[in-house]
This record gives structure tokens, C-alpha cells and sequence, in this order.
């Protein structure tokens, strides 16, 4: 995925969770995904993503390639985003996987009934 989609796709994403009234002011966990072919790539590149502020998990898709997903608790801006996802195409892409998008969850405050 080139660079220059990857900063657009971002900068769409976060300017919708701005008009969402996203909390940027404090961390989050922020979800990163990549798609491998194969388990054992899958498992040596979560190797890579553990610690205390990150979590990864590897899954088995329906296609039968293997999902990762890292959790990072971050706080959620552009250059951070952008930082990590480069360092993780970094460890990625050299076992085959390609990176498939981040996401967050937003919190929705209910009004009090």
C-alpha cells in the first residue's frame, strides 16, 4: 500500500472521529492489522509487538491466511499513527504479510435518561 494512501485513508479517519467528538486528549487503544499467509509468520512478527503499552494477537481468518493485531495504547494522531505503522510494515513485510488498516474504538457518552 502505497504511503500517500495510507496518509489520506488516516487523515479521512481521524478528521471523522474529530467530528465524532473523538477524546484526543487522552490514550487509547489503538488496533493495527496485518494479513499473513501463513501461522508461523503470523506468530514471529507478534513476537515483535509485546510489551507493556502493546498487545498482539494472531488469528485465523475464513480465507485461511492469519490475521495480527496489535494493540497499542497511544494517543491517537497522525504522526503516531504513521510512526508505528511504518515500523510495523517494517517487521511485516519481510515475512510476507502486508498491513490491512488500524482502527480505534470510540466511546459514545450516553445522555443521562
Amino acid at each position: 500500500m502505497s504511503a500517500t494512501f495510507q496518509d489520506d485513508v488516516s487523515m479521512t479517519v481521524l478528521r471523522r472521529m474529530k467530528e465524532g467528538g473523538f477524546d484526543f486528549a487522552r490514550v487509547h487503544p489503538i488496533e493495527f492489522f496485518a494479513i499473513f499467509p501463513d501461522e508461523h509468520c503470523a506468530r514471529k512478527a507478534a513476537t515483535r509487538f509485546r510489551g507493556e503499552s502493546m498487545n498482539a494477537q494472531v488469528l485465523e481468518r475464513e480465507d485461511c491466511s492469519w490475521h495480527l493485531q496489535v494493540s497499542k495504547v497511544m494517543y491517537a494522531t497522525r504522526v503516531g499513527i504513521d510512526d508505528f505503522e511504518q515500523d510495523m510494515e517494517s517487521v511485516v513485510e519481510p515475512l510476507g504479510g502486508v498491513l490491512d488498516g488500524w482502527g480505534v474504538t470510540q466511546e459514545i457518552d450516553e445522555p443521562d435518561s
